[in-house]
């Protein structure tokens, strides 16, 4: 059975759906079978990776979103697009913003409407060896929905922020929605530090915070530096030149964090 996954903060502009991609797509190369699910109706990773795709695939529209598959009762294997090698994805469109409301109105009961994502897309499970789910920064259903559905969660923190109060809050409502109130495994793997630039006084500050904190072995060893290439992908989609020395350190990072959510699955 796959591990379904999701990094998430409910603070935004972390880098969330970029570190989604990336470890995805990196995994996809070390022969990974790997799904991303997108759960935000801005689609930004939909976006992404419809934008990296076409480069092989050719891919410019998608015809059936996630809210569509939902609402029409289509297995969700009918929604998966194929990114590259070993990465696939059900991409999400505007549509989306109604999934709250169609729970709402489908579900009389709470832990039905928590439950109902992990059911439907139960058929896709065990088809891959991990399934990353990409969340909006909110405190929501829809979020909570998701998480249900996660064996880990991977908590982003930007050490741009002086306080580590948006992470402290974050997996406290993990803690008394999901484990306490419906009686989830959802665990949290680690904290994935996003650094401002190597060697800055803020960044060393958080993250001596974080560790004494959350404790030295739930602070993830490979961090991610913000970089101008990552902002770029966005609009070009994920470029993998191996001539280009910021393709490379980009990937090189997120190979490596790739590598530590692996050992940190097993152990």
């Amino acid at each position: 059975m796959g591990k379904t996954i999701s990094f998430a903060n409910f603070k935004g502009g972390v880098g969330k759906t970029s570190t989604t991609a990336l470890v995805g797509y990196s995994l996809a190369k070390m022969g990974k079978k790997v799904l991303l699910v997108d759960l935000d109706a801005q689609a930004n990773l939909t976006a992404l990776m419809i934008k990296t795709s076409s480069k092989d695939n050719n891919i410019t529209t998608i015809d059936k979103s996630l809210m569509k598959g939902i609402t029409e009762n289509i297995n969700p294997k009918e929604l998966t697009i194929t990114i590259k090698e070993n990465l696939s994805q059900i991409p999400n469109a505007v549509d989306f913003s109604v999934y709250s409301r169609f729970l709402e109105k489908n579900f009389s009961n709470e832990i039905d409407r928590i439950q109902f994502l992990k059911s439907y897309l139960s058929p896709v499970v065990n088809e891959y060896d991990y399934i990353f789910i990409d969340v909006p920064p909110t405190l929501s259903l829809l979020n909570d929905t998701a998480f249900y559905c996660c064996d880990q969660i991977v908590v982003v923190l930007q050490t741009q922020e002086r306080r580590l109060t948006g992470a402290e809050v974050f997996i406290q409502n993990l803690k008394n929605t999901l484990v306490n109130e419906f009686n989830d495994n959802c665990d949290v793997l680690g904290i994935l530090p996003v650094l401002s630039k190597r060697g800055a006084r803020v960044d060393e500050e958080v993250l001596k915070l974080a560790t004494e904190e959350f404790g030295e072995e739930y602070i993830f060893q490979n961090k991610i530096s913000i970089m101008e290439r990552i902002k770029r992908m966005d609009m070009t989609g994920i470029t993998d030149n191996g001539k280009d020395i910021h393709d490379k350190r980009v990937h090189q990072i997120f190979d490596g964090v790739a590598s530590e959510l692996v050992e940190r699955l097993g152990d």
